[in-house]
């Protein structure tokens, strides 16, 4: 028999729940810059290039046979030849990624370049280059020739290793241009990101409809009468982020109740009301602080929360590829595909609910969360705006919403159908305009 009173339980727990999105770490703030690998990368030659050939020195024993055995002399050459190959192999690699951005940013979307500049292999590459002409030029200060003063040295192990770091310096190259040339072709720009929108709307939105019943879970609403305090953004850009588990803790901690004014994703003002606090007490310099702490604003929107932001990079490359500059509409055709892929998850998901609740299911946030409904309509009457008098995108967009419509949610069906009008209206607009041609 089936247990109804635990599906309610479970329903309401889901809708109601904290939001399982990824959070931003001290550790994601500290690497994610451009340049951070490669200046820890430079640090470690420096501190290795002074600490190898110093412990070397202290060895009395014999360095074993597969080290370096030539001169003073023949050091500083190898040496001096591995610091200057490895700085112009640099700038080159700097030349490169210079003109891809350049590429990226014209022929795709200026919004993508933030996805480039985080690949790992294109940071590891420029570290591993910079380390290992750092730390050949270090290791070259320890190479003494024989003289009245001082007695030859030459660190065996310490050039040794640099000539191991060149071949790993060959090896990050090639897959540095295998990562060039992959990310210049317009298909795998494309799946990248929609890979990368799929990941995250299956951690925003991992409810699927067939899991819950109609339960709405808590809810809650103010009184005329109830004191609140309003707290505004104090820098402005996009709201990238939000701590709905600082924000739940802090709540929970003063018997408050928060409600989130915006989305991620929209464009905020300095000054302009972000969150309204509903408690009877009032809040200390310490507490404004707290809560603003929980929001991340940025100059850029980007892939963390925010799942209409991958669909937004979708959308501009269609556009750019049906502009009459371009007139690329095969481009725009796969981004269709693309998009396709990601609506047909969201349609068969349950958006979550607005409530968010502490453990003791008391609601203690209210925030925006992205409506499926809202997104779907926004793809379908920009791509079709642009692409209205090709022969290729109308198709593909019916393609695309005849199939969401089987599979829609009852819940999600409305929006489906919502989108499908912008089809029908041009398609009516087309059979008056021709009627009328035929009376003339």
């Amino acid at each position: 028999m089936k247990d109804n009173n635990r599906e309610t339980s479970e329903s309401f727990r889901l809708r109601g729940s904290i939001p399982d999105v990824p959070r931003e770490t001290l550790r994601d703030r500290l690497w994610r810059p451009f340049w951070a690998i490669p200046t820890v990368s430079v640090v470690a030659a420096v501190v290795l290039g002074v600490l190898l050939p110093t412990w070397e020195r202290g060895l009395s024993e014999t360095p074993p046979e597969i080290a370096f055995g030539g001169g003073p002399s023949a050091a500083r050459e190898v040496l001096g030849t591995i610091a200057s190959a490895t700085i112009s192999v640099t700038g080159l690699i700097f030349s490169i990624t210079l003109v891809v951005l350049q590429l990226v940013s014209s022929q795709f979307s200026p919004r993508m370049l933030n996805g480039f500049l985080r690949n790992r292999i294109v940071q590891a590459t420029l570290a591993m280059f910079l380390g290992t002409f750092v730390f050949s030029l270090t290791v070259l200060r320890y190479v003494w020739s024989e003289d009245e003063e001082l007695t030859a040295f030459v660190p065996r192990v310490s050039v040794s290793l640099a000539f191991l770091l060149v071949l790993g310096c060959l090896g990050l190259f090639m897959a540095f241009i295998r990562t060039i040339t992959s990310s210049m072709r317009v298909a795998n720009a494309i799946s990248e990101i929609g890979k990368e929108t799929m990941a995250l709307a299956e951690r925003i939105y991992p409810v699927k409809s067939r899991d819950t019943d109609p339960t709405q879970g808590p809810g809650w609403s103010p009184r005329p009468d109830d004191h609140r305090e309003e707290v505004p953004a104090d820098s402005h850009g996009s709201l990238v982020w939000i701590d709905y588990r600082k924000l739940i803790s802090w709540a929970t901690e003063h018997g408050a109740v928060i409600t989130v004014d915006r989305s991620v994703g929209e464009f905020l003002v300095e000054g302009q009301p972000l969150l309204r606090i509903w408690w009877e007490g009032k809040l200390s310099d310490r507490d404004r602080r707290i809560l603003l702490s929980t929001i991340e604003v940025r100059t850029e929107r980007e892939l963390h929360q925010d799942v209409a932001f991958g669909l937004r990079q979708l959308v501009d490359i269609a556009d750019r590829a049906l502009s009459p500059g371009i007139n690329d509409p095969a481009t725009a055709a796969q981004c269709v595909q693309e998009l396709h892929r990601i609506f047909r998850y969201l349609v068969t998901v349950t958006e979550p609910s607005p409530y968010i609740a502490d453990e003791d299911g008391q609601v203690r946030v209210v925030h925006h969360p992205q409506r499926i409904g809202a997104m779907l309509h926004e793809v379908v009457r920009e791509i079709h705006l642009y692409g209205a008098g090709s022969a290729m995108i109308p198709t593909q967009l019916r393609i695309m919403l005849e199939d969401l419509t089987t599979a829609a949610t009852e819940q999600s069906l409305p929006a489906v159908e919502r989108a499908r009008t912008i089809l029908d209206d041009d398609d009516s607009a087309d059979k008056d305009k021709g009627k009328d041609t035929a009376t003339v």
